[in-house]
C-alpha cells in the first residue's frame, strides 16, 4: 500500500467516549479525570494530542470533554484534541495537572464523586481527592477495539516495517562470507549495521523505529529484546523484530528470520515448524469476533509439540506468548491467552518462535484485525528462510 503520511486517505479519528460514559455508570461517578504527559499512550488516545513531555488534564463528564493544554501548546492542541474544548493554562502557573482538573470540575455544581484509573500519579491523585469523592479503578477506555480508521494507521506502520525488512534482507542477500564473518560493503556486517539500514529506510516513510528494532544472530536470537551489536556469521540465523512507531501513535510489529549461509538442518526444521505453526493460529483467527482468545495460542503449541518442540516455561522451544494486542502500546490488549472471547476491531499479533541459545532462534510476526467472521492481515511480506536479493515490500 502506498505511505500516505498526513492519514487523509485512512479517515480522521473519531474517539469515542462511550467507555467512559459506562465506566461512569458503572462506579456511580460523575465524571472522569485523567493526568498525563506526550509519554502516557491513554492520554494520547483520549485526547489524539501529542502534547509537551510535561504532565496535562483530561476530563470527561456526560456530555462535555476537556483538555487543558499548556499555553505555548494551546494552537497544536485546538488542532489535535478530537473532544469538545480546549482551556489554556498559562506556563508559569504552579498548579499541578490534577489542580486544573479540579478547577475544570469545579465549574460544573452537579461533580461530587470523581474516576481515576490506578495508573495515575500519586501527586496528581492526591489533589483530587483534596477536592472530591475519588473511585480507583482499571478504566477501560475502549483501546482493544479499533476503528477502521485506527487499523488503517496499524496497516501504514507496518507498511514501512515491511521497507524496512527488505532493505535488510537485500543487505543480508549481498552479504558475502569470509571466514567467520560476512561482509558488507567491505566491512564486517553486524546486527546494529543492520538494525541502521532498515531504520533509515522506515525513516525515509516518516515512520520512527522508536528504539524497537530488535535484531539477533545466533546466540542473540534467543535474547527476545537484544538490541546491542553482534557479529553476524554466514550459517546461522538472523531474527528481525521491526516495531516501529507511525505519527499518529500506532505500532507495527514485523519479524522474519533468515539465515545468510547454508542452512543446517536445525535452523531448516525450526523454521519449517515456526511457519506451520503461524499458519494453524492465523487460521484459527479466521473464525474471528468470539474467538476464544487463548485458542490461536493452543494451535500454535499444538504443532510445535507434534514435531518434538518444548513449550511453556521451557530454556529451549517456544516460552513467550504467540500474540498481543497492539495499538498506541506496543503491548496492549487483548492478550492471545485466556477464555475471553476476542473482538471485532482488536488489532493483535501473531508471532510463534523457536529458540536455542546454542544453535539460534527463529521467529515469524504478523499483525492483523479481527472482523465479525474473519481475520484481515496487515501483513503482505514473504517468508522465506533464505534472503532474496530482489526482496520487496510487496
Amino acid at each position: 500500500m502506498p505511505l500516505n503520511n498526513t492519514g487523509s486517505s485512512i479517515g480522521a479519528f473519531e474517539t469515542s467516549y462511550a467507555p467512559l460514559a459506562m465506566a461512569l455508570d458503572e462506579h456511580d461517578c460523575d465524571a472522569f479525570v485523567h493526568t498525563g504527559d506526550r509519554f502516557d499512550d491513554t492520554m494520547r488516545y483520549l485526547t489524539r494530542f501529542s502534547g509537551p513531555d510535561r504532565a496535562y488534564a483530561f476530563m470527561y463528564a456526560p456530555e462535555r470533554s476537556v483538555l487543558c493544554a499548556p499555553s505555548l501548546f494551546a494552537e497544536q492542541a485546538r488542532r489535535e484534541f478530537v473532544g469538545d474544548e480546549v482551556r489554556s493554562v498559562d506556563e508559569q502557573d504552579a498548579t499541578t495537572a490534577g489542580g486544573r482538573a479540579v478547577e475544570t470540575l469545579q465549574s460544573r455544581e452537579e461533580i461530587d464523586r470523581v474516576l481515576v484509573d490506578e495508573s495515575m500519579r500519586e501527586a496528581e491523585y492526591r489533589r483530587v481527592t483534596d477536592a472530591y469523592e475519588v473511585v480507583v479503578a482499571d478504566v477501560d477506555v475502549g483501546r482493544s477495539t479499533k476503528t477502521e480508521a485506527e487499523w488503517r494507521r496499524h496497516e501504514r506502520t507496518q507498511a514501512a516495517a515491511q521497507h524496512g525488512m527488505a532493505r535488510a534482507e537485500k543487505v543480508l542477500a549481498a552479504a558475502t562470507p569470509d571466514g567467520d564473518n560476512l561482509l558488507w560493503e567491505g566491512d564486517v556486517l553486524t546486527t546494529e549495521g543492520l538494525r541502521r539500514e532498515a531504520n533509515a529506510v522506515m525513516a525515509s516513510h516518516g515512520i520512527t523505529d522508536a528504539g524497537n528494532t530488535v535484531i539477533g544472530a545466533g546466540e542473540s536470537c534467543a535474547d527476545l529484546h537484544f538490541k546491542g551489536e553482534d557479529h553476524i556469521h554466514p550459517d546461522q540465523t538472523v531474527l528481525l523484530d521491526i516495531s516501529p512507531r507511525g505519527p499518529d501513535g500506532y505500532y507495527g510489529d514485523f519479524t522474519r528470520s533468515f539465515v545468510a549461509g547454508d542452512v543446517g538442518d536445525w535452523e531448516q526444521e525450526a523454521y519449517d515448524a515456526v511457519k506451520a505453526a503461524q499458519d494453524a493460529a492465523l487460521e484459527r483467527l479466521e473464525d474471528g469476533a468470539g474467538l476464544r482468545a487463548g485458542a490461536p495460542h493452543e494451535a500454535a503449541c499444538e504443532v510445535l509439540e507434534s514435531r518434538g518442540y518444548q513449550t511453556g516455561d521451557v530454556d529451549i522451544g517456544l516460552y513467550h506468548g504467540v500474540g498481543h494486542g497492539i495499538g498506541v502500546s506496543l503491548h496492549e490488549a487483548p492478550g492471545l491467552s485466556g477464555d475471553d472471547p476476542l473482538e471485532a476491531g482488536n488489532v493483535v499479533t501473531v508471532e510463534p518462535g523457536l529458540y536455542d541459545p546454542d544453535r539460534g532462534g527463529v521467529r515469524l510476526e504478523d499483525i492483523g484485525v479481527v472482523t465479525e467472521d474473519g481475520f484481515k492481515n496487515l501483513t503482505e511480506y514473504p517468508r522465506s528462510l533464505r534472503p532474496n536479493p530482489d526482496a520487496t515490500a510487496w
